[in-house]
């Protein structure tokens, strides 16, 4: 397992115990986790007994920002237990300072270029609410175009859930004629 990958403009590199604060600070941004949970804090206990273990087990990348060393969020590729291991998930979460900037397209497109030119995926997917346009735009960006909309039944709505979650798919196929070009 490659333990970083780089970018022109960043770092992409597993987890360690040390980004503890760096990821409850994320994940405590009340805009950064609207669409998530609705801007709810997320508890520190669970960033250390549950968040940041299963980051260092599975597939999450810190994005660090080269010339300062920032720590700017995270991305990952990894297939979900319920779905085949040639199928994986296209994630990221990044502190609101850094939207707008390309940082979600730029760390997307090196894990999404890894899964299909080393890792083997067929198909690379990745979802969110269907409000949340800046995600979609970054997905499109990326090459991934729309599949479907689904309802999920969350255990407390928040603005938004009623016009559902989106899908986005991007095939091997696809991937391939975009770099013959």
């Amino acid at each position: 397992m490659d333990v970083y990958l780089e970018t022109d403009r960043l770092i992409l590199r597993r987890f360690t115990e040390s980004d503890v604060d760096d990821l409850f600070h994320l994940h405590n941004d009340p805009d950064v986790m609207r669409y998530l949970n609705g801007g709810k804090p997320t508890p520190r206990t669970m960033i250390v007994e549950e968040t940041l273990p299963r980051f260092i087990a599975s597939g999450y990348w810190a994005a660090i920002e080269k010339p300062s060393g920032a720590f700017l969020g995270w991305f990952h590729m990894r297939a979900p237990e319920d779905r085949p291991a040639d199928e994986p998930e296209l994630g990221y979460r990044l502190h609101k300072w850094t939207w707008g900037k390309g940082y979600a397209t730029e760390g997307s497109l090196a894990l999404i270029d890894k899964a299909f030119g080393e890792s083997g995926a067929r198909r690379v997917w990745a979802q969110t609410m269907t409000v949340n346009l800046g995600s979609r735009r970054v997905m499109e960006k990326c090459g991934l175009t729309y599949v479907r909309t689904f309802f999920l039944d969350w255990p407390e709505a928040i603005d938004g859930t009623e016009q559902g979650e989106v899908e986005y798919e991007l095939l091997r196929a696809d991937w391939e004629a975009r770099h013959r070009t």
